[in-house]
Parts: C-alpha cells; sequence; structure tokens
C-alpha cells in the first residue's frame, strides 16, 4: 500500500485509499476545475473538503502543500517516476493532469501551447475580473459608496466575455471541435457569474450568442456535472 504519511496535509485528512490521487478541495470556480478534470478523465481520486467555514485553508496541513492557503491542491501518489507528487494552483494542476494521461490537451505543439495560453487567459483575466465583479456586485464591495471600483470591473469582465464571445463565434469549443482543459478553466467561472454573483445583467451577459450556448453544452456534460458538486459540503 502507498505511504502518504510523510505527508502532514494527510495527518488533518486521511488517506482511506492512498493509492489514489487525493483531492483537497471546495466547489468553488477554481476548485471544480480540478474535480470537473478528474471526472472527465476518469483518474481514480479520493476528495476531501477544505472547509473555509473552519478556516481550514490556513492550518499547517493545508499550507503545507500550498503556502499561500488556495484550493484547490493534489498529492499524487503516482507522480513522476512512481514519486508523490504535491501541487497547488489550478492551471498547473489542470496542465499536470493532461499530460499524466494524454487526454484533454492535443498532442500537436502549436495546438499544444494555444490551449495552454486560453487558459493562462482564464487565470490571468477572467477569474481575476469575475471575481471582483463578485466583491463589488454581491459582497462587502457593494456597500462601498464610491462605485469606480464596481465599474471598472464591470468593464473588465465585459471585455473579457467580448474576447470569449469572439473565440466561440466559429467554434464548438475553445478549441474548435476538441473539448480541452481551456473550456474546463471557464466553465465554473461564467456560470459563477451569471448564477451566483447574480451579475448577468450588469455585465451584458443576455446580449451575447455564443458564450451563453458554450456554457449549455458544457454544463450539459455528465462529468461537469458531477464535478460542480464535489468535494461535497459539508
Amino acid at each position: 500500500m502507498t505511504d502518504l504519511s510523510a505527508f502532514p496535509v494527510t495527518k488533518r485528512w486521511p488517506a482511506a485509499h492512498p493509492d489514489r490521487l487525493q483531492l483537497y478541495s471546495l466547489p468553488t470556480p477554481n476548485g471544480v476545475k480540478v474535480s470537473i478534470m478528474l471526472e472527465e478523465i476518469g483518474l481514480p481520486y479520493e476528495p476531501h473538503l477544505v472547509d473555509f467555514g473552519r478556516s481550514d485553508q490556513k492550518t499547517p496541513e493545508f499550507l503545507s502543500l500550498n503556502p499561500y492557503g488556495k484550493i484547490p491542491a493534489i498529492l499524487d501518489p503516482d507522480g513522476p517516476g512512481g514519486k508523490p507528487m504535491p501541487l497547488s494552483e489550478s492551471g498547473a494542476i489542470l496542465l499536470y493532469l493532461a499530460e499524466k494521461t494524454g487526454k484533454l490537451l492535443p498532442a500537436d505543439p502549436i495546438r499544444r501551447y494555444e490551449t495552454i495560453q486560453w487558459v493562462f487567459f482564464q487565470m490571468g483575466a477572467m477569474g481575476p475580473m469575475f471575481g471582483q465583479v463578485g466583491f463589488f456586485h454581491k459582497f462587502a464591495g457593494r456597500e462601498y459608496e464610491d462605485k469606480r471600483p464596481l465599474h471598472r470591473y464591470r468593464d473588465e469582465a465585459k471585455r473579457v466575455l467580448a474576447v470569449l464571445e469572439g473565440r466561440l463565434a466559429d467554434r464548438t469549443w475553445v478549441m474548435g471541435d476538441d473539448y480541452t482543459i481551456a473550456d474546463v478553466s471557464m466553465l465554473g467561472w461564467v456560470r459563477n457569474l451569471v448564477g451566483f454573483y447574480d451579475a448577468g445583467d450588469l455585465v451584458g451577459y443576455h446580449e451575447l450568442k455564443h458564450v451563453p450556448a458554450w456554457l449549455e453544452r458544457g454544463l450539459a456534460r455528465p462529468a461537469v456535472k458531477r464535478g460542480l458538486e464535489i468535494p461535497k459540503r459539508g
């Protein structure tokens, strides 16, 4: 049996199946990237809920995986060379899992890097901009008298959506006919923007054609439906 006892994270979240990849996460837009990916590729894994309500992400055990204290993180008992592989940052995990399994990432070098480019677009633009919209539109920031921050992030979110709308104008998925980690990285964020953040009207989402159709296609995928609910909240 695989021994993961050298990793402090397993003290707080014991592995019932140490031979499987261990996922430490929460079903947020960043967290579900990895649970959706794992469901899509069919790699056996064991999910563990990192409960923000209990500040699990600030514990020494979790910080041993990600010093920044952000989910998701993984511990793969069968990493490179057969050695356990701890890894954090959702984009890096998507790329790692795609390369490990040979799935959801084109083999052709040009298309491979183009796909990675769109994952970075999600990480560097979509996620930060949409997250700020959520803060200033729904959470504590909505009480700020100065609305310039909200307007700035609203406009940037519109810009991000316009880029995606243009990309999808003649494509089923971000990379055309191939569903890839680029789509996996974005689906949860767009869903969250118009759902949980209730910002669809604010950013003009309903004026778009191709992004809503893409989101509907993505959310209809069985693996996406499952991944959006993993790990189960307590």
